[in-house]
């Protein structure tokens, strides 16, 4: 079982597709506020402290996108997951 930085388990999130020319997934551990936002370009965010209300508002929102960029962008602390797995080749 995965732990965090305090002990407390830690448990896998189960992303969710979404319809976006921005995002291509979606992610929320509500126990721990998490939101990871994988993005189009395959880049990785993880957000923290975001209410379960700006998960379902991002999840319902017509335009992902725009919603990511009017609530969610510069308003929570980030971190960049690190992509270890190589591009792919064509």
């Amino acid at each position: 079982m995965l732990r965090n930085a305090t002990g407390k388990p830690r448990f896998l999130m189960l992303s969710t597709a979404v319809e976006s020319t921005t995002l291509s997934a979606v992610a929320y551990q509500p126990a721990d506020q998490v939101l990871c936002l994988e993005f189009r370009s395959r880049a990785v965010y993880c957000y923290f402290g975001v209410p379960l209300s700006v998960y379902q508002d991002l999840l319902a929102a017509d335009s992902k996108g725009s919603y990511f960029n009017r609530y969610i962008r510069g308003r929570f602390p980030y971190h960049r997951l690190i992509d270890d797995q190589p591009p792919s080749q064509a």
